[in-house]
């Protein structure tokens, strides 16, 4: 066909496939289809343009395919980081800042360098499978599930809209990832040596209380003074032990991890004794900034009464490590402790649904297969558990009955 004549005939497809014809103004080959009509009874056209017959008709049969599928205009050019800046936008509803702040961490970090700029039309699960693949030699399976999470539910969301013709990250399962770290547990003597040499720091309050309860990290982050109860009521009928009332956390609305978390513990005197020695360091202290502290505030935050996050507790939590010969404080972080608690309780004869209940767990399985190191089982209940196992006569020190240092001493700027 010639040029002038190909300018002058059009060519049909077949029946049904829409028609393919020359534009002189565009000097371009165009095909179109008709593929409904709107409310009005107008006809909905697809068009497509290219410089030979097959490119036109290819073009126009994407657009045909995009308008079957339910894709709305500019779904063509829609990019992952496109989905992804949406959902970070748009798709939170009520989650907390510092969960946003995760997840715009990690999409910047790994999903957007690597996938960013693929056409969410392009994207195969091929691909999403071999950059998840990728990443096993560096990041373990928690985290490969959260990109896996924060992708799929970015196109997941576009996908809804019309601006993906599929999910395809749906289709492909979580790699195994890097080995984690395993769980670590302080034998007896240890935790003894942690309890009785941190006694200077700062942190030491926190510390007992983590060992001597087994408290998760951001349940004793979240501790109030007024759920925590240092007396108790020995004239009731039958009498009421000090305890404390583990209802809050810091995750997303204050809600702790499950309703079995939700638990009052009662306390080992150790423990009352400490608290009562660290509240009144906290007065002295607000009282000597001219401050009023706040007895419904809380038990552990920062030199103004604010809470502490993850970091500023890992941080101290080193520095009061290092003042326990043998053990390297690089190698242990605050859960660890809790860790401790149920392996201690368990060495010393604690049944496993006992330590269940005390860990706040719905169950014994994840109380025997990640927390537990030791399995004796002898009946006792925790609190006295923990009272007989450091006592004073057996530490060699009443590290829990005598100040090593005062409000006086604490250093400016660190946690109470």
């Amino acid at each position: 066909m010639t040029a002038q004549g190909r300018r002058t005939v059009k060519v049909k497809l077949p029946h049904g496939e829409g028609t393919v014809f020359w534009n002189e103004t565009k000097q371009r080959f165009v095909a179109q289809k008709t593929v409904g009509y709107d409310g009005r009874g107008k006809a909905i056209v697809k068009s497509g343009i290219g410089k030979s017959e097959s490119a036109a008709v290819e073009s126009m049969r994407k657009k045909v395919r995009a308008y079957e599928a339910g894709l709305v205009a500019g779904s063509e050019r829609y990019t992952v980081r496109d989905a992804v800046n949406d959902w970070l936008t748009y798709g939170q509803g009520k989650t907390s800042d510092s969960t946003w702040n995760g997840y715009r961490f990690i999409c910047d970090r790994h999903i957007l360098p690597a996938l960013g700029a693929r056409k969410l039309k392009d994207l195969t699960a091929q691909e999403v499978e071999k950059w998840l693949h990728g990443l096993t030699g560096s990041l373990g399976k928690s985290s490969l599930k959260q990109l896996h999470s924060c992708l799929n539910r970015s196109v997941k969301r576009a996908y809804a809209r019309g601006l993906a013709p599929r999910n395809v990250v749906e289709l492909v399962e979580v790699p195994e990832g890097r080995q984690g770290r395993p769980s670590r547990s302080l034998t007896v003597e240890q935790a003894e040596g942690v309890l009785t040499l941190t006694k200077p720091d700062p942190m030491h309050a926190y510390i007992v209380v983590s060992i001597l309860t087994g408290l998760r990290t951001e349940e004793v982050r979240a501790l109030r003074w007024d759920h925590v109860d240092l007396d108790g009521d020995p004239s009731a009928m039958p009498p009421v032990p000090p305890s404390i009332m583990v209802w809050r956390s810091v995750r997303a609305g204050n809600d702790t991890k499950t309703k079995r978390s939700r638990r009052t513990l009662a306390l080992p005197v150790g423990v009352v004794q400490v608290l009562r020695r660290h509240r009144e360091r906290q007065a002295a202290r607000a009282a000597k900034a001219g401050k009023r502290w706040d007895p419904d505030g809380l038990v552990f935050g920062t030199v103004n009464g604010t809470e502490m996050n993850a970091r500023n507790v890992a941080r101290d939590f080193r520095r009061a490590l290092s003042l326990v010969p043998g053990i390297d404080p690089n190698e242990w972080t605050p859960r660890d402790l809790r860790h401790s608690c149920i392996s201690v309780l368990s060495a010393a004869g604690v049944p496993i649904e006992e330590i269940a209940r005390v860990a706040g767990h719905s169950g014994t399985a994840v109380t025997e297969l990640v927390y537990r190191h030791e399995l004796r089982p002898v009946i006792q209940t925790a609190a006295t558990a923990m009272d007989r196992i450091f006592a004073p006569a057996e530490i060699g020190s009443d590290w829990y009955m005598e100040p090593l240092f005062g409000a006086e001493g604490l250093r400016q700027g660190e946690a109470g």
